[in-house]
Formats: structure tokens, C-alpha cells, sequence
């Protein structure tokens, strides 16, 4: 009976599977972000939130411990300066685990195992997208997205300043509760200027959605004037619209025809587009198909 053997064993001897995650807590601390199976990375996250509070000690038995832990040295000084530093305040949680869906081949569920607050922040980026389109949205209720390209974001800084002292729970603010949570979250532990790169960041964002369909737009244009038979450039699917309002999962279903809610027709008498056959191998001769080449 398996009682009082904890722990994940990989399939591995405890001196392969020792070694494997030593590799893997000294990769996670050379470039603070990796990607590995999600098992490891939890097992990964466990080893790396203990060495990183040896590394907050800073005595000699801590630095002697996690000498002989961490494979390089690179690693070991990174450890009692660059994390002790920006880790001072922070009660625990360094690491930070992303599912990032399945790994081809194997299909073995794959993960981002990162250093909270590293210079690469996953959780960073997101954020200040989220905050970006939110602001976008509100701006669109009021005013023209050439208008908004033109005079950018206004006043970003003082909207992340207001949003972080609203407390979780309390009604008010621009942004969603999630989203506000998931700000004051990044933000709790970071130094005064945090927020003023998020609302740079979400200010670009914002530049970035608005440019994006116009330079699109343009680029159809010229090539129109050159072939008149050219056809519009795609979205990707499941790409929302900023001024779209179909739900997010109607639109994951890649159904990303004009919306016939947003035009004047009734649903009902909006035109279906013919389906059109499916180009087979076994339909490949006859006279439906003679138009391709």
C-alpha cells in the first residue's frame, strides 16, 4: 500500500528525478519564465518558492543550501539580489502557473511556469489589454474611433490611480470587477511608476485596436486600385470586433458574419449566404468544379 509516499515520481529514480527539477528550477531562474508539462511546473513551483525565500534570508546557511541546489552560478546571484530585491515585500507566491493547453505529440498538458513580476509578465500584458479595451469601449459610447486615434486615450493614469483604491465588491469604477481585481493584483506589490507603465501600455493597446482596422482598410484600398477583384483581408477567428456586441462565445464559434442585430433589417429577412459544395476528391470532375484550376 502506497501510505506516506508523497510527491509526483515522473516515472523516474529520485536521483533522475531530483536532477530534472533541479534543471528546471535553475532554468525558471535564469530566464524567469519556461515552458514544460503541467505536472513538472507544479512540482517546479514548489522547489522555486523555497529557494527564493533562502535566497530572502541572505545568511550563509541559506546561501550554502541553495549553492548547492541551483546548477549555475548565475543563477545563485540572481537569487540574492535581483529576486531578494524585487521579493523584499512579498509575503510568498513567487511563481505563477499559465495552462497552455496540450502538447503536440503526446498531448500532455502543457504550462508556462513563471517569476511573478518578471520583466516578461504574462499576467502584466493581459491586464493592461483588458484595461485598454475596457476604456476603448466606454470611449466608443460617445465619440468616433477617428476622433479617439486622433486625441489617444486621455487621462489613463488617473483612471488606474481610482480603479486601484476602489475596494473588491464596492460598485462603481469604469472597469469590471474582474478586471479591476486582476489590476490592483498586478500592482499590489510593484513600485510607484507601476502605474504609469500599465497605463502606457494600455494606452498603445487602445492606439493599436483603433489602427489596426484603418490601416487595414487602406491597405484594401491599394490593392483594390490595382485589382478590382481583390478581396477584403480576413479576421482570425474568433477575433471580436471592438464595437461588436456578440457574445464572446458566438464568436469563439468563428461565426463572424456582420452582425444583423447592428443594421436596421430584422433578423429574420437578413439574406443567407448559398452554401456552397465542399471540394472533394470524389466531386473533383464534375461540372460544379470545372471553375477551378
Amino acid at each position: 500500500m502506497k501510505h506516506g509516499v508523497a510527491f509526483r515520481k515522473f516515472s523516474r529514480t529520485s536521483s533522475h528525478r531530483m536532477l530534472m527539477l533541479r534543471n528546471l528550477v535553475t532554468s525558471l531562474f535564469e530566464h524567469e519564465q519556461i515552458k514544460t508539462t503541467l505536472p513538472k511546473a507544479r512540482d517546479t513551483a514548489r522547489l522555486a518558492e523555497k529557494i527564493i525565500t533562502m535566497g530572502k534570508k541572505g545568511d550563509n546557511g541559506a546561501y550554502t543550501r541553495a549553492s548547492a541546489f541551483l546548477l549555475k552560478p548565475m543563477a545563485l546571484s540572481k537569487l540574492f539580489q535581483t529576486f531578494a530585491q524585487r521579493y523584499a515585500d512579498r509575503p510568498g507566491g513567487y511563481t505563477r502557473i499559465h495552462k497552455f493547453g496540450n502538447r503536440q505529440g503526446d498531448n500532455a498538458p502543457h504550462a508556462i511556469l513563471e517569476l511573478v513580476d518578471n520583466p516578461r509578465d504574462l499576467r502584466w500584458e493581459m491586464t493592461s489589454r483588458a484595461v485598454g479595451w475596457e476604456i476603448l469601449k466606454n470611449k466608443l459610447k460617445n465619440q468616433e474611433s477617428e476622433s479617439i486615434l486622433n486625441t489617444g486615450a486621455e487621462k489613463t493614469l488617473d483612471l488606474v490611480k481610482a480603479e486601484r483604491g476602489i475596494e473588491y465588491g464596492e460598485r462603481g469604477g469604469l472597469l469590471r470587477p474582474k478586471t479591476r481585481w486582476s489590476l490592483q493584483k498586478v500592482l499590489r506589490y510593484r513600485d510607484a511608476g507601476a502605474a504609469l507603465d500599465l497605463s502606457k501600455k494600455a494606452t498603445d493597446y487602445v492606439d493599436e485596436l483603433l489602427a489596426t482596422p484603418l490601416a487595414f482598410q487602406s491597405l484594401h484600398e491599394e490593392n483594390r486600385a490595382k485589382n478590382a477583384h481583390t478581396h477584403p483581408p480576413r479576421r482570425r477567428a474568433g477575433h471580436k470586433r471592438v464595437d461588436d456586441s456578440r457574445p464572446a462565445l458566438v464568436v469563439s464559434r468563428a461565426l463572424l458574419a456582420p452582425n444583423p442585430l447592428a443594421s436596421k433589417t430584422p433578423p429574420s429577412k437578413v439574406a443567407r449566404r448559398k452554401k456552397e459544395p465542399v471540394y472533394r476528391m470524389e466531386n473533383a470532375l464534375n461540372r460544379e468544379f470545372e471553375h477551378v484550376q
